[in-house]
């Protein structure tokens, strides 16, 4: 079978601009403008400003492929699929593409935030390549699937992040490109729709269309794709079916930083240095069974001390639902200060989730919900019943209290 996609030896380069930091005035801004054009690129741009976001990538992908992009934060992953769309161009290396390309990179991209959603329908399909009688064509069908018919007509500056996905979404799909590429969209709609989504997505699929999805939602990508490729240090670490390489990301993820922790410096005062998961005994445990408690310990190294500490833990599904915090604060746990080397225990109550895998992240921030200080990824475990199912009883059951009144009788 002919390939899709086929990526050869693709590098990505860019350039720090380290005096953009001390220009104070547009005067500093223009000098610096000038001195570049007046010098030659090599002394305008020395070695030790460039770094490589993507390098010596390389791999092919067949018609009918659903492949997944995995990778910890800045690894390359958005790069490499910015490349693939053709929004910015390699440094190094050969793309080719064979069909009608589509892509989703960013919640609304494409669309004008005045204009109401039918207006941006024909926008953002002309922006995708059909032409008008296409879109006009497959109009109605688009506004079904997102499921925001009554808003059509309101322009989309009102609409909420999960009506933007929608909305575009279904734009992109309902182009039925041979290439489709997503990239983080699926984790801000809800279950209900994410789920829609890759039915859709294997309906295109079913038709010959190649799907690259960009996650770090493992639910997605185990769902989605029988293929994926783990990109670390902006190089290609693995290639190959989904379970290995999720065993790959997952032992990498230990302890780096959440999806959403963008610190902007990295001498923050507090280190987390471990984050064990254990039984109520305290021997390490990965499987619990509905109902068990669990205990969560975490080692830390507070560089100079922090005054009133608030430490959560949380737990999160793995579709990315964060199903609950464990909070010092909220539970009034008296936590008056960090300082040095030290220990945070945890024994939670009786965990009543429903079946499914769970991560556990430990979060540090300071004075309530102030200054966010740490957040790191910790370990997975699994729950187990036969019976409550995620897709069935939600995130979690527990026994109500019942009374009847009528022909109906309790036993």
């Amino acid at each position: 079978m002919s390939m899709a996609i086929s990526v050869q030896d693709i590098g990505k380069q860019y350039w720090r601009a380290p005096r953009a930091a001390h220009q104070n005035s547009l005067r500093d801004a223009l000098s610096e403008g000038v001195r570049g054009l007046l010098s030659r690129r090599s002394e305008a741009r020395p070695s030790q400003e460039s770094f490589w976001a993507l390098r010596e990538v390389s791999f092919g992908i067949r018609h009918g492929e659903n492949v997944g992009i995995i990778g910890l934060n800045g690894a390359g992953k958005s790069t490499l699929l910015k490349l693939l769309s053709r929004i910015a161009a390699p440094t190094t290396g050969r793309i080719r593409l064979e069909g009608r390309v589509g892509a989703l990179l960013e919640v609304g991209t494409g669309f004008h935030r005045e204009l109401t959603g039918r207006e941006n329908i024909f926008l953002y399909g002309s922006i995708l390549g059909m032409d008008r009688r296409e879109i006009a064509a497959k109009f109605d069908a688009i506004v079904a699937f997102s499921e925001i018919g009554e808003f059509i007509d309101m322009p989309v500056k009102r609409y909420s992040s999960g009506m933007y996905v929608r909305l575009a979404f279904s734009v992109a799909a309902h182009l039925e490109p041979d290439i489709l590429l997503l990239d983080e969209v699926l984790a801000v709609g809800d279950y209900t729709f994410q789920r829609k989504c890759m039915d859709f997505a294997r309906r295109l699929q079913g038709k010959g269309s190649t799907i690259l999805l960009v996650s770090h939602n493992m639910f997605s990508i185990k769902t989605m794709c029988e293929r994926v490729i783990y990109i670390k240090g902006g190089r290609v670490a693995y290639d190959g079916p989904t379970d290995e390489g999720l065993t790959h990301y997952e032992r990498d993820s230990y302890l780096a930083d959440t999806a959403w922790f963008r610190p902007d410096t990295s001498d923050l005062p507090v280190k987390i240095s471990d984050v064990t998961i254990t039984d109520e005994s305290g021997a390490p445990r990965t499987l619990f069974r509905h109902g068990e408690r669990m205990r969560i310990r975490a080692r830390y190294n507070a560089a100079e001390p922090v005054a009133d500490p608030h430490v959560l833990f949380s737990i999160t599904r793995s579709d990315e639902l964060l199903c609950c915090n464990f909070s010092t604060q909220a539970d009034g746990a008296g936590l008056t200060a960090l300082s040095g080397e030290g220990e945070v225990e945890l024994l939670t109550p009786p965990l009543t989730l429903t079946a499914d895998t769970y991560t556990v992240s430990m979060v540090v921030r300071q004075r309530g919900f102030e200054r966010l200080l740490a957040a790191k990824i910790g370990g997975r475990f699994h729950i187990e019943h036969p019976v409550f199912a995620p897709d069935v009883f939600g995130v979690f059951h527990e026994a109500g209290s019942w009374t009847t009144n009528g022909a109906a009788s309790l036993r």
